[in-house]
Order: structure tokens, then sequence, then C-alpha cells
């Protein structure tokens, strides 16, 4: 498989539907920037620290009107010992037929230790509140992510 070929900002961003508080969500319903993050695997070091930082920063990103949901290819039950481990106040989505990871274009060849292998990448989409990705984050770097998405919507909204 080739390299992924993400979607990129001004695309419309396809939709997904997750749980919250054990009630169903849609993308298309959401009324405000939501970041669909894509990582590769539960409980491994740089997922653990992606997802830390962004559950440390959670509530300046959410006073600034984000909503944040993380994909991953792992199982409820994984994803369930994930959330409950680190304490993640946000969404996880199960993608275990990585329809969305194909959809945003985030699944592809991958390199690590000389051998090369298909894989879910780090990447990440800030969308805005019509359905249009806003940005899109390709080599995003675990321990600073939140930081940068924090400023990145802060500027979005400061525009409206």
């Amino acid at each position: 498989m080739p390299q992924p070929k993400p979607l990129e900002a001004g695309q419309p961003a396809p939709v997904f539907s997750f749980e919250e508080d054990g009630l169903p969500v849609s993308s298309d319903s959401l009324d405000h920037y939501c970041l669909l993050y894509f990582y590769p695997k539960d409980n491994t070091p740089g997922c653990n620290t992606e997802a830390c930082t962004l559950r440390d920063a959670w509530a300046d990103l959410e006073d600034a009107g984000l909503k944040i949901v993380g994909v991953s290819k792992d199982s409820e039950a994984s994803h369930t010992k994930f959330r409950t481990k680190f304490d993640l106040p946000f969404p996880l989505i199960a993608d275990t037929e990585l329809e969305l990871a194909q959809a945003y274009g985030v699944y592809g060849e991958k390199k690590f230790m000389g051998k090369i292998y298909d894989a879910v990448h780090r990447m990440s989409f800030l969308i805005s509140p019509d359905g249009v990705i806003a940005k899109t984050y390709q080599k995003v770097k675990p321990a600073e992510h939140a930081a940068e998405v924090l400023e990145d919507i802060r500027t979005l909204t400061s525009s409206l």
C-alpha cells in the first residue's frame, strides 16, 4: 500500500459517529469545532503521551469551543481500559475495520526499524462546525499537539 494521502483543509470531512455518555452522536450534528485525532494503538508510549497532553489541556480546549474525538483500530474494550487508565475525558472510536482511517487518508505504508508495513499514521483533523476540514495535522508530535491545537482553535474562534 502506498503512503497515505490525508484529506486537506477546505475539503468536506467524512461523517463519523461515536457514543458520549452512552448516547450516540454524529459529526454532522456538531455545532462547534472538533479535533478528530487518529493514533496507532492504545497503551503505547507516543499514544499515551498524546492522549494525556490532550487530557491535561482539556479544560482550555473545551473553553475554546473544541470537541475532541480519538480514533484507533483498537476494540471498544481496549478503548475502555485506555480511557479509564488515563482518565480521558473525551470519546474514542473503535475503527476496527479501518473505515474512518481510510476515509480520512491516514492508513498506509510505514517504516519502522527497517520493516515496511501498513498502519494508521498519527494525524489529526480540525473540523469546523459546518463539516469542513479547517486544518490537517500530518506530522503530529505527541507532546506538542495539544498546545498547537489550542493556539489554532483560539485563532479560528477569535475571528468569529
